[in-house]
């Protein structure tokens, strides 16, 4: 067995269905249920013995030692965090306490358990980190992508409680020889995106006839990793990764943000056009920029390709038309979603333009 905590959010979720239809290895699946934490997401998995939920918080270290005593996974894998740069920037609290704290007492919850273990359980124990290039800071255009040398230079509170992370990670393998991993990938699309980030809120709004917020002038670049591509990149080091190490996965795919939204509502011209004929573009609304919004991400993730073989399966056009298609054939998640409280918080965020629109 495996323990998968934040396995009830997006790439967690697309964790937990990836493994369990590749292998019958089952999942301890830990989630504290937050607002972007949903067990529709797992629903094909009801009845499936080899999937158990436990509604719970990493940084409850009696909760945690109970499971792993319980369960005796031979791995963790930590997807659990708080991860909305805008929700950072407006409070930090919740990025603090999850994403430092929280990795701070799983170790150590780990470490415990680690210690008991016999002498071949023990050998083949990990503890997988999974985070993000956004520790990395900010590139200039045309600058060489991030390497997993690269110093973190984080400049979001949520970047820098993932920075931290990372560090405690580091620490508590450097320190007290705790067998870990740790992989920072670029910016995740596809099945089960809360939609308050770009892609997912780019299509919702645009399928209601809203405004498409982009901020500034748009031209921020990121690496875009189709979401199946980065869970397979994270089974690949689990399997084989080399203890200690740090691995960067990458899309291969680097992308304006506005090139993302023009994509989405091309695909939407195509796919579903709006009433009329007019295309989605003409919804996009620039609204003012975020404070210290990274310019530019990009992903060097050759490390990966050479020592363990993953590369990503989907292109940028073949892993956003799944996605557009799946949000069309998902209309009932998408409103399940979509409660009053999120409605509020994006009429806030994006203000103006969102809230006439209903946003």
């Amino acid at each position: 067995m495996i323990l998968v905590t934040g396995g009830a959010g997006f790439i967690g979720s697309n964790f937990v269905l990836d493994w369990l239809a590749g292998c019958d290895e089952p999942v301890l699946n830990l989630d504290k249920l937050t607002y972007a934490g949903n067990l529709a997401n797992l629903k094909s998995l009801e009845g499936d013995a080899r999937h158990v939920f436990v509604q719970g918080d990493i940084g409850d270290a009696a909760l945690v030692g109970q499971l792993l005593r319980a369960y005796r996974p031979r791995a963790i894998v930590n997807l659990a965090a708080e991860s909305h740069v805008d929700r950072s920037i407006r409070d930090a609290d919740g990025f603090i306490a999850t994403n430092v704290v929280g990795t701070y007492r799983l170790l150590e919850a780990a470490r415990a358990y680690w210690s008991d273990l016999d002498a071949a359980d023990k050998a083949s124990f990990r503890f997988l980190h999974v985070s993000t290039d956004e520790v990395y800071g900010s590139l200039a255009p045309g600058a060489p992508a991030f390497t997993e040398g690269h110093p973190h230079a984080p400049n979001s509170p949520y970047s820098a409680s993932k920075a931290a992370s990372d560090h405690l990670v580091r620490a508590w393998y450097h320190t007290h020889g705790l067998p870990v991993l740790t992989t920072n990938c670029s910016n995740n699309y596809g099945p089960y995106h809360f939609p308050e980030k770009l892609i997912p809120l780019t299509i919702v709004n645009a399928l209601a006839g809203r405004p498409l917020p982009v901020y500034g002038d748009g031209q921020q670049v990121r690496d875009w990793l189709f979401v199946a591509d980065h869970c397979r990149a994270i089974g690949r080091v689990l399997q084989a990764g080399r203890v200690g190490e740090t691995y960067n996965v990458g899309g291969c795919n680097e992308q304006t943000n506005l090139c993302v939204v023009h994509t989405v509502c091309d695909l939407l011209d195509a796919l579903e056009p709006r009433p009329g004929g007019q295309s989605h573009r003409a919804l996009i609304a620039h609204v003012p920029d975020r404070p210290g919004h990274d310019r530019r991400y990009a992903i060097d993730a050759r490390k990966i390709e050479r020592e363990l073989g993953w590369k990503p399966a989907e292109t940028f056009a073949t892993g956003m038309r799944k996605t557009v298609q799946w949000y069309l054939a998902h209309p009932d998640w998408v409103r399940d979603v979509q409660s009053g409280a999120y409605r509020a918080w994006v009429s806030q965020h994006y203000g103006a333009a969102s809230a006439k629109a209903g946003a």
